[in-house]
């Protein structure tokens, strides 16, 4: 009887949770239920598990709109319908059209229009006509008998109660963008969209007992099978499996000359992994990502391949991944088992600039009924909840900023903020629209229409309803390709080397990288800012207090920085231990057995397995499903009950303590979210190698590239401040030397056009084509004449001093140059001047141009100077002590000026707000400090500037930082003299 459900995944409409509807469904006594969300299948699956769990035939399908207007539901008699209601779906939503009136679709889906819409005569077999109860009456005068077969019940399902359907009205509102007042009754659905009994349908039907007959002939003939957790990826990337594992075996046993040479142990554990591969028929996913990354190498494109996929040596044998996982100790069951009650994946980074081509490349390679972007959910979070509700209730922003900041017990001040909070808590982690996963791509066997519709955002690449987790409980394993800033910084970096210096480097020779000196040093001396992963302030204080110089210390590092190990306080007690092994005792002898290598702390996700399988005796595949709940990729939160009560329980049995089984759980727990696998640490450290490799030997081509990339912990102003410290000379922008760009040749480096703010992109291109075109700019007239361009952007340029060229101050050219404009108001198209002619000579007076007027142009145009920012302080910088003396005042209370970078918030036990600072001080070196909550409240940051500091001298493992009990913004020096 229930032909129309809806649920949240009817964004901003339905108020129904997915299983709460399944479950009320029950409650109410169906036997069998559709799911027909407005113009999309995203939890089709989900509703279909939860059917079956409670005994009820699921049947899928959508409700098709146009706007508001609502056209038809299409329902699924089985899969191949499913499919052709998901193909009828994504062509519409892809090409942006409006759906047909009558659909052209095939009889294994029913077609379901509203009453009143069509005559019963002219429908098709697959065609009906959905009567509701209210529109019982207007069947009067109808002859129902002599068209029986082409009426139904349908009685739509979108809310619980008159509290859901007042919450739906918020919702409509949201996605209008209009106050509630001024909501019209075609955006809402109608109050009566409950579930009833069905004997109440029955009865509102029993004059017309065809209609009921003719609708449960409907639902029997609907019945979708599929089976969940089977592979449905391509199953094969040659012609067969057998051809599959023959290529991949030759593959590997090339590569595992290359990588190893007759290394006896790796061949062995190469057979070894080839076999489960192929057992667990695995060959293909590994050939496919093999292809992937031979296309990138065929384009010169750089790539990290991560995740627990760089724990297998195959991967390693086919340049999948860069980590040798024999090296790490790394063991190929945390990809790969019989036991893993999930599928694996390949994470493969590549820079920022090359990702789409490697995406396009595979839905061309494999076809895009087969290839899809995964999609996910964003929801709606408390901030968002209570601005689109203040919204609708009409409240103003500044009333709507003061409830965000305040708690919700103190959300009772009038009416609208209880209903803010009431609806508000309703609305928690409702889905609020389709995204895209950050990286994750499927590759089908069957078409991808099979499973799910798809969308085209305007990234261009058609993304799935579904999300990972369905697509998880299908059997679709997904494969990563994602991006990253820092792989940018390495390929233009290369490049840049190769340009500017005429050397070429094999960024890939890791393992010379790893033993030389100077890159060592770089790393002890946490002098990293620009390198992948290793440069926030947190990490170079964590790389200093280990004194790490090489690579399995900074594999270590990559993992304890992580918010788990840190908050839980052991990544301290790492760091105690590591310095001192012999003065500390491990929980429990299994626990040294197998957490000797990281000094009893768990470090890496690989940790929680081995203690959970080794140490409270879960099985292998609970241990993972333990080890993905901690890192946010699996959401039963019931099967995460039951396996904690589990291990307790297997600890009690082999005689633990209650008070070491709590604290191992604890440890286990902290990592919630945060973990890293021990591969994807190492894959990290490796790109962090090359990193520093290109930074000690070529650090300004490098920081060009990390400018260039605009990727990083730090804002510009610091990489700008990291390349004038490598000795680099550098210059304002200019249009006869400069780029769009930043760009370097030999010492000097020209600040790119792209960084002057107010700079239209259009207009810095056409400028440096121009001059491609017809060599340089000659003088003012010659660039106003064959540029065009307009006054507000040539002023621009000025006080940059872009055309410095002209050997006139900004003053000078402003002057001219308005004069100019003005005389010129009808600009002619851009071109090259026909002759030579000298420009006209302007009598000025004196118009001088002092320092701070450049360094105050380029703070307002660029965000920052380009002179040692340190001359603009208002005070003498000598009366206050260097970072580098903090090592001389330990426990004293000192004082430093600093320029502040960046702050760290953190809440203490009793929900404080404190910071931990970073600034740089007036030798450019870094000053940490910290911020207690008191102090902060007395003594708040303000932004950007100087800051004079005072507090206590403290230290912790070597590393030296200031707790800071009085701080005072100072300004910019004024100007000596005037002109």
């Amino acid at each position: 009887m229930y032909l129309n459900c809806k649920t949240y995944f009817s964004f901003r409409y339905g108020t129904f949770g997915t299983e709460e509807l399944v479950k009320q469904a029950a409650e109410t006594g169906a036997s069998s239920l559709a799911i027909t969300n407005i113009n999309n299948t995203c939890d089709a699956w989900d509703f279909y598990e939860f059917c079956i769990q409670q005994q009820i035939k699921p049947i899928l399908g959508t409700e098709v709109r146009n706007g508001d207007l609502f056209c038809y539901i299409l329902l699924a008699m089985d899969l191949s319908g499913f499919e052709e209601i998901n193909r009828f779906l994504s062509l519409h939503l892809q090409q942006d059209i409006p759906f047909p009136q009558r659909p052209q679709l095939s009889n294994r889906v029913w077609i379901i229009y509203p009453f009143g819409k069509h005559s019963p005569a002219g429908l098709l077999y697959n065609e009906l006509i959905g009567v509701q109860p209210s529109e019982i009456t207007r069947l009067y005068g109808i002859n129902v008998n002599a068209y029986a077969g082409k009426f139904v019940v349908r009685h739509p399902v979108s809310f619980q109660d008159k509290t859901h359907f007042n919450l739906h009205r918020l919702l409509r509102a949201i996605d209008k963008n209009v106050v509630l007042s001024k909501q019209q009754p075609e955006h809402t659905g109608a109050i009566s969209e409950c579930f009833v009994l069905p004997a109440q349908l029955f009865q509102a039907f029993r004059a017309y007992p065809a209609i009921i007959t003719n609708t449960l002939q409907v639902i029997d003939s609907c019945d979708v099978q599929l089976e969940f957790n089977t592979d449905k990826n391509k199953k094969q990337f040659t012609a067969g499996k057998e051809d599959d594992r023959i290529l991949l075996e030759k593959l590997t046993l090339d590569g595992l000359q290359y990588r190893y040479g007759n290394n006896r142990e790796a061949a062995e554990r190469v057979r070894k992994e080839l076999k489960i591969i192929n057992d667990l028929d695995f060959s293909a996913y590994f050939l496919i990502t093999w292809d992937v990354i031979r296309y990138a190498q065929s384009r010169g494109f750089f790539y990290v391949g991560r995740g627990s996929g760089a724990n297998s040596i195959v991967a390693y044998c086919l340049q999948i991944t860069d980590v040798d996982p024999i090296e790490l100790d790394l063991y190929f069951e945390r990809f790969l088992n019989p036991y893993r009650a999930s599928p694996p994946d390949f994470d493969i980074d590549f820079s920022w600039k090359d990702r789409d081509e490697v995406i396009d490349y595979v839905f061309k390679r494999y076809g895009k009924d087969h290839v899809a972007l995964l999609g996910m959910y964003s929801t709606f979070q408390r901030s968002a909840i209570i601005r689109e509700l203040s919204k609708v209730f009409g409240l103003p922003k500044n009333e709507t900023d003061s409830i965000i900041e305040r708690s919700d017990s103190n959300l009772h001040a009038d009416a609208y903020q209880k209903y803010i909070l009431h609806y508000g808590k309703l609305m928690e982690n409702f889905p609020n629209h389709l995204s895209i996963h950050p990286g994750g791509m499927l590759i089908s066997e069957a078409p991808i229409y099979t499973y799910t519709a798809v969308e085209l955002p305007p990234k261009g690449f058609t993304t799935t309803h579904i999300d990972m987790f369905v697509a998880e409980k299908l059997g679709l394993h997904k494969l990563d390709i994602l991006a990253q800033r820092g792989l940018g910084h390495i390929k233009e970096g290369i490049q840049l080397v190769r340009q500017n210096k005429g050397v070429s480097i094999d960024i890939h020779n890791v393992e010379k990288f790893k033993k030389d000196k100077q890159v060592a040093g770089q790393i002890r001396n946490a002098d990293t800012i620009g390198c992948f992963y290793i440069e926030s302030p947190g990490m170079r204080q964590v790389l200093k207090k280990l004194c790490c110089d090489d690579y399995l210390t900074l594999v270590a590092a990559s993992s304890i920085i992580r918010p788990g190990v840190a908050q839980s306080g052991m990544m301290r007690q790492f760091i105690y231990r590591f310095h001192n092994p012999d003065k500390f005792e491990y929980l429990h002898p299994k626990m040294k057995e197998l957490l000797e290598e990281t000094y009893g702390v768990m470090v890496y996700q690989e940790d929680v397995i081995k203690v959970a399988h080794h140490f409270a005796g879960l099985d292998m595949g609970e241990a993972d499903i333990l080890r993905r709940a901690m890192s946010g990729k699996y959401r039963s939160r019931n099967q995460f009950i039951r396996i904690r009560e589990q291990f307790f329980a297997n600890c009690k049995t082999y005689g633990y303590t209650d008070d070491l089984a709590k604290e191992v759980w604890r440890q286990i727990e902290s990592f919630g979210g945060y973990s890293f696998s021990k591969a994807h640490s190492a894959s990290f450290a490796v790109e962090s190698y090359q990193s520093l490799f290109l930074k000690t030997y070529y650090p300004m081509e490098f920081m060009v590239a990390v400018i260039n990339n605009f990727g990083g912990f730090y804002i510009t102003e610091l990489y700008f401040h990291e390349l004038k410290r490598t000795g680099a000379n550098v210059l304002a922008p200019c249009i006869n030397e400069g780029h769009y760009l930043t760009s370097i040749k030999g010492r000097d480096v020209y600040v790119g056009l792209i960084h002057i703010q107010g700079m239209e992109e259009k207009m810095a291109l056409q400028i440096l084509e121009e001059r491609g075109r017809h060599g340089s700019y000659v003088h003012l007239s010659d660039f106003i004449e064959r540029t065009s361009v307009a006054l507000e952007q040539l002023n621009i340029l000025i006080r940059t001093g872009a055309l410095r060229f002209t050997g006139k101050n900004k003053k000078e050219l402003l002057w001219e140059a308005n004069f100019l404009q003005k005389k010129n108001k009808q600009h002619v198209p851009a071109r090259a001047s026909m002759f030579l002619e000298q420009p006209v000579e302007f009598k000025l007076p004196q118009l001088n141009q002092h320092p701070l007027d450049d360094a105050l142009d380029e703070i307002e145009l660029l965000g920052f100077p380009l002179c040692d920012v340190w001359e603009l302080a208002d005070t003498d910088t000598s009366a206050f002590l260097a970072s580098s003396n903090l090592p001389d005042h330990l426990n004293k209370t000192v004082q430093l000026v600093g320029y502040f970078i960046t702050t760290k918030e953190v809440r203490t036990v009793k929900h404080e707000i404190m910071y931990f600072g970073t600034f740089l001080d007036k030798q450019g070196n870094w000053l940490d400090t910290i911020h207690f909550p008191d102090a902060l409240r007395q003594y708040p940051l303000q932004g950007k500037g100087f800051y004079i500091l005072k507090g206590k001298c403290v230290e912790e493992f070597g590393v030296y930082s200031v707790e800071v009990s009085y701080s005072r913004k100072i300004g910019l020096r004024k100007r000596e003299s005037s002109t």
